[in-house]
């Protein structure tokens, strides 16, 4: 007796089963409009978070600006009714499994908490900085001059849940970073202004650090005593409300912005896509991100604010 061979899921299929297991109930539906499903997570209470999956193979085939406008005003329009909603492209699933399986996690409750109150800030190397920003956040780590760690000592372990996996004989956990530029100095009323960004901020993966990034932004500021800190919220997970509960005030958006992935293992490249006789051709795919907003935290007030 012979046996068929199960079809192997498709990434909204595969995305909406690991939903599931959380657990949600996740529905996916299309709809004659639009070429993508949309993945509705629900609880006992009713929606919770709306979820788009961009499957590399549907986005290829596609009129790719049309997709992208329709992808954008779609986004927008859930989360104007309320509900939270994340767009989340096939290479970033394929290549970084395990930091979307997180970050959503987090979004629907299903992390390690951890008070940031029990933790303690200080700054951290280069090395250790990259380390941490490869495995936790979803574009890596980048350049930046100023880098602060936050640490769980050992004796605060016991806030960690039952087979939470790390080295429990460690002195210390690092559970959170955030890195920041050097300052820009410009002129303001007569005066220097110095304005630094917030770069990169994330968590360890499977947890979520309550009041994190508000100490690590205080430690920043009681250290450097910047004028202005500037972010960007990626709008392919949020809309930056958290960035407002912390003080930073939007400041415009910016556009989609194109995105080279490499075929081979499916992670974003910033390196040009050229190649030459003497070195074979890499097969590059081009996606967009969904652009961002611009957010900016005031520390000091000009003069002008101040009349």
């Amino acid at each position: 007796m012979g046996y068929e061979l199960a079809e192997p899921l498709s990434f909204p299929e595969e995305l909406c089963n690991w939903l599931e297991t959380l657990p949600f109930a996740c529905n996916m539906a299309y709809q004659p409009d639009f070429a993508l499903p949309l993945l509705e997570v629900t609880s006992a209470n009713g929606p919770v978070l709306k979820v788009m999956p961009v499957e590399l193979s549907k986005w290829n085939r596609s009129s790719q600006n049309f997709l992208l406008n329709q992808l954008t005003n779609r986004v927008q329009s859930i989360r104007n009714e309320g509900l939270p909603t994340v767009v989340i492209w096939e290479d970033y699933w394929l290549g970084k499994k395990g930091i979307v399986q997180s970050r959503l996690a987090a979004m629907l409750g299903f992390s390690a908490k951890i008070p940031a109150r029990l933790t303690q800030v200080r700054r951290i190397d280069n090395a250790t900085t990259a380390q941490f920003l490869e495995a936790n956040h979803l574009n890596g780590n980048v350049m930046s001059k100023f880098r602060y760690g936050l640490f769980l000592p050992k004796r605060y372990y016991r806030v960690l849940p039952e087979g939470f996996t790390f080295d429990a004989m460690a002195e210390e956990l690092l559970v959170a970073v955030a890195t920041f530029s050097n300052a820009r100095i410009f002129e303001q009323n007569n005066a220097p202004f110095r304005s630094h960004e917030l770069i990169r901020f994330a968590s360890l993966l499977n947890t979520n650090v309550v009041g994190a990034l508000d100490k690590l932004l205080n430690a920043f500021i009681r250290e450097k005593s910047p004028d202005d800190i500037m972010t960007y919220a990626d709008l392919e997970w949020s809309d930056g409300r958290s960035y407002k509960r912390l003080g930073f005030e939007e400041r415009g958006e910016m556009p989609p912005r194109e995105v080279q992935v490499r075929v081979a293992d499916m992670h974003r490249v910033r390196t040009e896509t050229t190649h030459s006789p003497e070195k074979p051709a890499i097969e590059y795919l081009t996606v967009y991100n969904l652009g961002s907003i611009k957010y900016v935290k005031t520390i000091k007030p000009s003069q002008t604010d101040e009349c």
